[in-house]
């Protein structure tokens, strides 16, 4: 019998992958959509073109939001899932700074209405429960890398949702022995990485230089360091966490770090831009060999609270789920690139 798998968030990057990855395993998928003017499937499109109809690949989308308890509970009820995978926030850091109150409602209250919902439907036995952790649950850490036993020390309302979302799984996995994982993720991006985070926004306003449409990208702060892989590899590390015999959380990661100048640089390369920097921190300045500024920072993309350096140890993983990253940093920005010139 084929398994089912509902996904809230599935429209996002991780979403998308996953929903792609787990229909190529034969899996029954269901996606979870919020009810929009604008009909946001444009990831997905490409495994289920008409919305809301059935079709070959197995693939069915819900009304549903995650913040509404009674939506949660009834989809759950009606679908039966064998796993469930949240992937769906408020995922913007900064923005959490000015939503606290909505990103506390869907990052760490959306976890215990999907946790709640299991235990009421009597599904501990047969549902498994992925809950998507972050890397800036750790923020200001003093520990480097980071792994499973590091302390968390976050520095924004996303990074302390998420500390409640990890907490409240674990806290379910031992009370009422609901097969739930935590999987810390750390940064991951792809070529439909939203556009508005700092990778995306770097190798799309490049391209766009590169081809004479934009003239300058402002950026934040370029000296914070991250951990970099690629979402394709990372959704697989999430299914197999829930293939194991046992519930654990596991730190997904690289084990490379890379400042956001960095990757600028190596995109810059990749595009064969040639480059100077003037300047240090928020005076930093980039310009092309003609001599105009193409990069500039400014204050207004900085964060109340920084978050300077997030290393990952995924040892644990590479051992236990035989996880470990396909793609580097170099294919990652390249891939990217091809996706921005593939209609040119």
């Amino acid at each position: 019998m084929n398994k089912k798998a509902l996904i809230f968030g599935v429209t996002g990057q991780d979403g998308s992958y996953l929903a792609d990855f787990l229909l190529k395993k034969n899996y029954s998928v269901h996606g979870v959509v919020r009810r929009s003017s604008s009909i946001n499937t444009k990831r997905i499109d490409h495994i289920f073109p008409h919305p809301f109809h059935k079709n070959k690949n197995k693939f069915y989308l819900h009304w549903g939001d995650i913040t509404d308890a009674l939506s949660v509970s009834s989809l759950i009820k009606k679908i039966q899932p064998n796993e469930i995978y949240n992937l769906a926030a408020q995922s913007h850091v900064s923005v959490s700074f000015e939503l606290p109150e909505y990103t506390a409602s869907t990052d760490a209250f959306g976890v215990l209405r999907i946790l709640e919902a299991i235990r009421f439907h009597k599904l501990e036995r047969k549902t498994k429960f992925y809950q998507a952790g972050t890397s800036e649950m750790f923020g200001k850490t003093k520990k480097s890398p980071q792994n499973e036993r590091t302390p968390f020390y976050p520095q924004s309302p996303y990074g302390v949702a998420k500390v409640y979302a990890h907490l409240i799984t674990k806290n379910y996995r031992e009370a009422y022995n609901i097969f739930a994982c935590n999987g810390i993720l750390f940064n991951h991006e792809s070529p439909v990485r939203g556009e508005t985070f700092v990778t995306r926004k770097i190798i799309i306003g490049l391209c766009n230089i590169k081809k004479g449409k934009q003239k300058k990208i402002y950026l934040g702060n370029l000296d914070a360091k991250r951990d970099w892989g690629h979402a394709e590899d990372y959704v697989k590390a999430m299914w197999k966490m829930l293939q194991k015999k046992i519930p654990d959380d596991y730190v997904i990661a690289t084990g490379k770090q890379f400042s956001v100048k960095e990757f600028i640089n190596l995109s810059l390369k990749s595009l064969n831009i040639k480059y100077k920097w003037k300047g240090k921190g928020i005076n930093s300045k980039c310009f092309d060999n003609k001599g105009n500024c193409i990069i500039e920072c400014k204050r207004r993309y900085y964060r109340p609270l920084e978050v300077d350096s997030l290393i990952g140890d995924a040892r644990k993983a590479r051992k236990e789920l035989n996880w470990k990253p396909k793609k580097n940093i170099y294919q990652l920005i390249n891939e990217m690139i091809k996706e921005e010139f593939k209609d040119n």
